[in-house]
């Protein structure tokens, strides 16, 4: 009996030569046919690759990085701190005195914050929204009247603590002194570090400067208001007084012509002209040369100042001089932030009146 392989025939080229192990296995497998060489290969778990959490924190890193630089180079434009979330004005208006150890009223306090621009810019929105004119104007007082009571108020006040501290001092000089201390620059660096600005009711924001300042001195004349000249002094000392810590005097008090000044003074004393004399000097021949020039009054040296050329060291001496004879040196006592005399808030209620 024969029995007949009914299985396919191969064919290899006579070039391959294969063992007989191989051959059998191969043979095998493709007499399974077509459907075994499909079947999709079974995926391997890879070993974890060590590094991996380093890189993804470098590039945490510098996508922070590249925020960051980013928000220097365009950074967002400033928002109101009533735009924000979790803001209640009425309990910061309370917190502000609380928050400086003031007494105020509430009702003085609210109008110090209200500006006359706010007041037209949200009946200009009202008229836009069509509002009947009744209903437009707001029930607000600005604050202008206040704003004029603490600006007198703090001029007397720091007059008369500069003419306490420094009796030889002119005129001339603690006006110009007053004027620094209540200047744009000095009262909107210390309103802004009250948080003056963030309760400010103002059309603009950042409120402007000259706006800052009104409603820093409407704080002070809402303060005077509601606890009297003698603390609101003290407010005063604390506030304004301090922002002189570290200034020179002709820093706040431009002096045009210092030796010509320094004559005048001396001859208000009745004592000599200066007589001006080179006393050192160091590099004349280099870029960067270095003179002392010193002043003597009777036949003594009476101040020494350096400068790049002898006419700006001359001048220099003239300053040293002037601060000696107004007792502005710079080793001049330190301010007394004792409590002030009884006798001067007697002198300051009529600007309250």
């Amino acid at each position: 009996m024969c029995y007949r392989n009914t299985g396919p025939t191969l064919f290899l080229p006579p070039s391959i030569a294969f063992s007989p192990t191989m051959a059998s296995g191969m043979v095998r497998l493709l007499l399974r046919g077509p459907s075994c060489l499909l079947v999709p290969a079974v995926p391997t778990l890879a070993p974890p690759v060590r590094g991996v959490k380093k890189v993804v924190r470098a590039a945490f890193r510098f996508q922070k990085e590249l925020e960051r630089r980013r928000l220097l180079r365009c950074p967002p434009p400033p928002v109101r701190r009533s735009e924000k979330p979790n803001w209640d004005y009425h309990a910061e208006i309370q917190a502000f005195g609380h928050r400086l150890q003031e007494t105020f009223s509430l009702d003085l306090l609210k109008t110090a914050f209200v500006n006359s621009c706010y007041i037209k810019s949200e009946e200009a929105k009202r008229q836009r929204l069509g509002v009947e004119k009744e209903a437009v104007l707001l029930n607000l007082k600005d604050n202008q009247e206040l704003a004029e009571q603490g600006t007198s108020f703090s001029c007397t006040c720091l007059t008369r603590f500069l003419e306490d501290a420094y009796p030889d001092l002119p005129s001339e000089g603690v006006q110009s002194i007053v004027d620094f201390l209540t200047g744009e620059e000095v009262v909107c660096h210390v309103a802004r570090h009250l948080a003056v600005e963030q309760l400010t009711l103002s059309a603009e924001f950042p409120v402007p400067p000259a706006v800052l300042r009104q409603t820093f001195f409407a704080v002070i004349g809402a303060l005077l208001q509601s606890s009297g000249p003698e603390r609101t002094s003290v407010f005063i000392r604390d506030f304004l007084i301090t922002q002189m810590t570290g200034k020179e005097l002709f820093e706040m008090w431009e002096v045009g012509n210092p030796m010509g000044l320094l004559v005048e003074e001396l001859q208000k004393r009745r004592l000599a002209a200066p007589e001006p004399r080179l006393t050192r000097q160091s590099g004349g021949s280099t870029a960067l040369p270095v003179y002392f020039v010193g002043l003597y009054c009777d036949k003594k040296l009476f101040a020494e100042g350096p400068g790049e050329t002898v006419l700006v060291a001359e001048e220099e001496a003239a300053r040293v001089a002037l601060r000696k004879l107004y007792g502005f040196t710079e080793n001049r006592r330190p301010w007394d932030y004792s409590k002030p005399r009884e006798s001067l808030k007697a002198d300051k209620t009529v600007t309250a009146s």
